[in-house]
């Protein structure tokens, strides 16, 4: 950010007519601009940017406005952090917004043939549609946006199933036979991800060797887990702990209890109201905010889970 030359807009509105200030307002909006003062907005400097803001000059100059376009390096008094927060503020409100729509759709997908019904494919249209629209003038990549990621994905691992009923395919894979593999699954690792591999390494590969890479770029020899199309991934209603736990025939009240939790921290459907769900959820989002480095995130993360495990009473 400190390097990001910005472009700040100077406009003057005369009092009428007041349609003119309600179309030049939505149409900041709309480019994502964010007011540094009264009647001083900042869009970073890029080629679409300044284009876009020559357009709104000349709307504004040709119906008796006043408006002026200016590039800066640096603003006195103004840090690049304080310009960050100016980008960032609006941007998390409409993920917070679209995060909250995402959530009311994905508890809908527990009543029967939800998934599949035009209603819910037509608000997933939707969404996907205003999603686009912010990342579009997300130009600083908002925190928000990673919570509206992880619901979409967990939206669209539980709409995947096919319209008409067909025979699952045979399990290739012997979970109570890897030893010393390597397991890949996608970078920034959440809730499921992590849990997941604490129980392959706790439970199924004790030598296993973790890896990060988009699903076009799994590697061969890798035991893939918790992305789209894979074998170990999401199951019906269940999530990739609850899969790994059923496949690798674990008998464990514990592991019972902790696949509940991982399922509402992970898919927050309310099919297992357990309290504890959020804080993980929480800590696992403060530790991927805290660090970039996906190997460190995993190793803290699975401390967490261990500990979970340790302390879960074996009558629950």
């Amino acid at each position: 950010m400190s390097e990001q030359q910005l472009l700040l807009l100077l406009i003057g509105l005369p009092p009428t007519p007041s349609s003119l200030r309600v179309r030049v307002w939505r149409r900041l909006r709309s480019l994502g601009a964010v007011p540094l003062k009264r009647s001083a907005y900042l869009l970073p400097d890029t080629p679409e940017r300044y284009e876009d803001f020559q357009w709104l000059l000349q709307e504004i100059q040709r119906d008796g406005g006043e408006a002026t376009l200016i590039r800066v390096q640096q603003i006195e008094n103004v840090g690049p952090g304080d310009v960050l927060r100016l980008f960032h503020e609006p941007r998390d409100q409409d993920y917070r917004q679209l995060t909250a729509r995402y959530r009311k759709l994905l508890q809908s997908l527990d009543k029967k043939s939800a998934a599949k019904s035009v209603r819910v494919q037509e608000e997933l249209a939707r969404l996907a549609r205003d999603h686009q629209r912010i990342r579009d003038i997300d130009f600083f990549e908002a925190r928000g946006g990673a919570e509206v990621r992880r619901l979409e994905e967990a939206i669209a691992m539980r709409t995947r199933r096919p319209e008409s009923p067909r025979p699952q395919a045979p399990p290739t894979l012997d979970l109570t036979k890897l030893r010393g593999r390597r397991w890949v699954t996608r970078p920034r690792p959440h809730v499921d991800r992590i849990a997941s591999a604490w129980l392959i390494k706790r439970f199924i590969d004790a030598e296993a060797v973790f890896v990060f890479a988009p699903p076009a770029e799994f590697p061969k020899d890798a035991v893939p887990f918790d992305a789209p199309g894979v074998e170990l991934s999401h199951q019906g209603e269940d999530c990739t702990f609850e899969t790994l736990v059923k496949r690798a025939r674990l008998r464990d009240r514990r592991l019972a209890r902790l696949a509940e939790v991982v399922h509402e921290a992970d898919l927050r459907d309310g099919k297992y109201p357990h309290e504890e769900a959020r804080g993980i959820d929480v800590a696992i989002r403060a530790l991927l905010a805290a660090s970039p480095d996906d190997h460190q995130v995993l190793a803290h993360g699975m401390m967490v889970f261990e500990g979970l495990y340790t302390t879960t009473s074996r009558k629950s």
